[in-house]
């Protein structure tokens, strides 16, 4: 099982986890002229394959569980399968439409999330948290609608747009799945399968949609192990460890950091100036994270076992 409960090592995950979520829509900038469905499948089946070592050296030492219960298996497949959807659909909606449209409707998730928690499982957040999560939103839309280009035209911005409200509402099953799994099971335990079901579900996409690939070299290989080692990898890999202490809706609030992280990041690698409104976006955003978190999440603890 996991290590004895600690809320800076839950805090630390997070801090790493969501900078280096920034770095993904830089790393996808460079690799454009690649298929997007290649791209992901790198990106999955890297994830899982870096996963294999830590596995076969758990699986000797017979310290964590990796073996589960039928249930757990359909739950982690169910999973699995969500996120490789939502990876798929997130990137490929961005050969359709805008960027800004993109980010805006892919991160509707802790709308649901919230909703859907109440709904569910008859969680009661306080008001400061439902209002933290709208207005964090509302930040994520402004910073969409600051970088929005009017003179781009895009190939087909409905289908993109739906590409990405549906990530985020997969995105979410995929959130609350974890939530119900993950206590019970280690953070191996859970994320190798799921890893492994997700890297199989975009497979399966590529070679359907597009078959075996006929351009690969190795700019786009080392782009996708990029996004599975730090997105991927340490980003996702962090959530699916803090999902364990904390709600999924707090969770999927932050994720609407990334932006930020991103704009960051772009200024110092890519020479990106954000525009004034950009920045005002940001401390909109960032006072809606404050606003969730105001009171500290209540971290649940979790003994080894």
């Amino acid at each position: 099982m996991d290590q004895p409960f600690s809320k800076l090592k839950v805090y630390s995950f997070l801090v790493i986890g969501l900078t280096t979520f920034g770095i993904a829509p830089v790393l996808v900038k460079f690799a454009t002229e690649y298929s997007a469905l290649l791209l992901v499948t790198i990106r999955t089946i890297g994830a899982f394959l870096m996963l294999v070592p830590v596995y076969v050296y758990q699986k000797r030492s017979k310290k964590y569980d990796l073996k589960a219960a039928g249930n757990e298996n359909r739950l982690m497949a169910m999973a699995g399968i969500a996120l490789g959807l939502h990876f798929t659909l997130w990137t490929s909606s961005l050969y359709f439409t805008s960027v800004a449209s993109a980010s805006v409707l892919v991160t509707i998730h802790p709308i649901m999330l919230i909703v859907a928690e109440r709904v569910l499982y008859k969680m009661n957040f306080a008001p400061t948290v439902w209002v933290g999560v709208f207005v964090a939103f509302g930040g994520s839309v402004l910073l969409g609608v600051s970088d929005y280009n009017a003179d781009t035209t895009f190939s087909n911005p409905v289908l993109g747009n739906a590409m990405a409200f549906t990530g985020a509402a997969i995105f979410a099953v995929y959130f609350l799945i974890g939530r119900k799994v993950r206590q019970n099971r280690s953070w191996l335990g859970y994320v190798f399968p799921v890893y492994g079901y997700a890297a199989a579900t975009c497979l399966v996409i590529l070679l359907v949609v597009e078959g075996v690939p006929t351009v690969f070299d190795a700019k786009v290989l080392w782009i996708g192990l990029a996004l599975a080692f730090g997105p991927q990898l340490l980003g996702h890999g962090s959530l699916n460890y803090a999902v364990k202490f904390v709600s999924p809706t707090l969770l999927s609030t932050l994720i609407l950091t990334e932006p930020i992280f991103a704009t960051i990041l772009a200024f110092f690698i890519l020479a990106e100036l954000p525009a004034v409104l950009s920045v005002v976006a940001i401390i909109i955003t960032l006072i809606g994270v404050t606003l969730t978190w105001r009171k500290k999440p209540k971290i649940q603890r979790a003994s080894a076992q």
